[in-house]
Parts: C-alpha cells; structure tokens; sequence
C-alpha cells in the first residue's frame, strides 16, 4: 500500500497568548489573551482548508501564527517538513526570524483583509508590486517591469495603470493588487485573511472567483479565512470552525454543510440564507444567546456551554476533545461522543 503523501502545512496545538498591561499601583493581577488555543490541522498542497467563525474567535491569529508573522506561544507548524516554528532567534531582548524563515518567505504570502489600508499610499502599484522581487532579487529593469504588468494581468487588471497610485482604484481593484503582490514571488501556500469582508457585496463574488480560477492556474495551497460561512464553503475542500480559539468542528466541505454535528456549527448553518424563498420561509432558525465570551475570562470546560441550548451539567465541568467521528470528520462536543444531536435544520431542507 502507498503511504499517505505529507501534507504541505501541518499544525499541532498551535496557542498564542497576548498579555495585557498590568493593573494597579504594583502591577498586580497581570492578564492574558489566549487568542488560540491548542488548535491542530493539515493542509494538503492543492487543498483549500476554509476557517470560519465569529469575530474574536482567533482565525486571522491563526493565519498569522502559520506564517510566523507571530510568534506561537506553543505548539507546532511544519511547513513541507520544516519546523518553522523554531526558526525564531533573540535580538536585542525581541524575537526576530532568523535567515531560513526569511528565505522561506517567498513560499508562503498572505493577502490581508483591508486593501485601504494594506498598500502603501505612497508608492506606485508597479513600486507594490516590484518590491517583493527587488527585495529577493528575483527580476531587475525591463525584466521586473514585465513580470509587474503579467501580475496585473494574472489578477484581472490592465498593466497600463502600472503608474497609478491605490487611491485611484476601486476597493476591488486594490485587492487584486494586494493579491498580485502575493502571487509576485510565486508561493505556494496563500493565507487569505477575511480577503472579502471589507468589499462591496457585488465585488466579493469577483475576488472569490478569482482566488479560484489561481487556485486552479497556480496550484496553490489555500487558507482561506472568514466569517461568513457560504463564501467559505463556495471556495474550500475542507472547513474548521473556530470558536473562542479553538477549532470545534472540522470536515469535508459538502459533508459539514450537510450533516453538521457540532451545535455551533448547526447554527452559523442555520443563518446562510437560501436562495430559494419558500424553503427559507418554511425552516427554522437556530438563534444563539448571548455574546461571544471573552478570551480574557473564558468559560470553563466546553467553551461554547454558555450559549450552547443542549449543554449538560458534563460540559460545564469538561473540555470536550476534538475526536473524529467518522473518516476525516472531527467534532469537539460531548454530545456527539455519545447520542446523536438533533438533525440540523438546514440539513432537512438541504
């Protein structure tokens, strides 16, 4: 038998924690956010592993922390094999990449979730765009210039605003040039951070199709990171859902929007309109109490038991394991280790 090929990006018990300034006179009673904790997953090369949740729930930290733009307070990422993870050195009392981690870089890029505010306002796009292969001498004079106008095309843009600065683009067009940027060293894990979210409505199915038609072209790697659950499932292979830093459902894409186990996902489910009115008329609606807990003070056991309408006495006591289920479905709930929870009521319909 053939062994199971190496995933390009494995992450185990992946936690970062933020302290908080010090309270009073003596700094006392010091603080911390654990922003994620503990969260594992693999990611194939060709694959799309979608993240969703809810604000604060630690997907853009994640992304962030799988690229070392962070600095994980634990665990691991191995990227082709490689302990990247550990490739951190002390500078000057700070933590800083050391040479492999910078050389890795031309393999894995991010496209960030405001194309306002990711571009320099300063600079040319081709000066955006050139900038990567002039930092990695990659391309020099005529030649960068080319690969500059080839990563407008690639994006969908016309390479004669080469000249013109982000103010004089469109929110949608700005995020084609922060997607050019990354595509411009050739990676090939892509880390989309909520890449949509800070769009017009009309422009986001634009940007998805484009992410996949590259995916497609390129064969790139994708972690495709949002909170609304019906642009992740239209782009990814797998989906794990975050809740408070913690990844509590994760499975094939069609097989958790169908039959999801996990009482949160049921609900974030439930909220994705249907495109047809009597169906959406006709099923019910899973209504979460309450807000999103702290990081700061998180719940004990379960952390979803203080909105979760099925919670026992157990999940207020236990933190429930992510365990698989079923062949490479993965649920963190009590109540799925031992009866079955109550059909979704989207699944009914779907």
């Amino acid at each position: 038998m053939t062994q199971p090929a190496r995933p390009l990006l494995d992450v185990r018990d992946l936690a970062v924690t933020f302290p908080l300034p010090a309270r009073g006179l003596f700094g006392r009673g010091r603080e911390a956010v654990q922003a994620v904790a503990g969260v594992s997953f693999s990611v194939h090369r060709g694959q799309t592993l979608g993240l969703v949740g809810e604000s604060g729930c630690g997907k853009s930290t994640t992304g962030r922390a799988v690229l070392q733009l962070l600095k994980p307070t634990a665990g691991s990422v191995a990227f082709d094999g490689l302990p990247i993870h550990e490739w951190w050195v002390r500078r000057g009392g700070r933590w800083a990449w050391d040479s492999r981690l910078h050389d890795l870089r031309r393999r894995m890029q991010m496209v960030f979730q405001d194309p306002f505010a990711s571009l320099n306002p300063r600079m040319t796009v081709e000066a955006i765009l050139a900038e990567p292969l002039r930092n990695f001498g990659l391309a020099a004079g005529r030649d960068r210039r080319e690969r500059v106008q080839r990563l407008m095309e690639t994006v969908g843009l016309d390479p004669r605003f080469i000249r013109r600065y982000p103010h004089e683009f469109s929110g949608g067009q700005r995020q084609r040039i922060g997607i050019a940027r990354a595509l411009a060293l050739g990676p090939e894990l892509l880390v989309a951070d909520e890449p949509i979210s800070a769009l017009d409505v009309s422009i986001q199915a634009q940007i998805l199709n484009l992410l996949g038609r590259l995916r497609e072209e390129l064969g790139l790697t994708m972690i495709f990171i949002a909170h609304d659950l019906a642009a992740v499932r239209h782009v990814s292979d797998r989906i794990a859902v975050m809740y408070l830093g913690r990844i509590v459902e994760e499975a094939d894409a069609r097989q958790l929007v169908a039959a999801p186990r996990h009482p949160y996902t049921q609900a974030l489910i439930s909220a994705v309109p249907l495109p047809d009115p009597v169906r959406e008329r006709s099923r019910d609606r899973i209504v979460l109490a309450g807000e999103l807990p702290s990081p700061v003070n998180p719940p004990s056991g379960c952390p979803f038991h203080t909105r979760c309408p099925l919670r026992e006495e157990r999940c207020i006591r236990e933190v429930p394991p992510l365990v698989a289920i079923a062949p490479g479905h993965a649920v963190a709930c009590h109540l799925v280790e031992s009866p079955p929870l109550p059909a979704s009521p989207v699944s009914r319909h779907s």
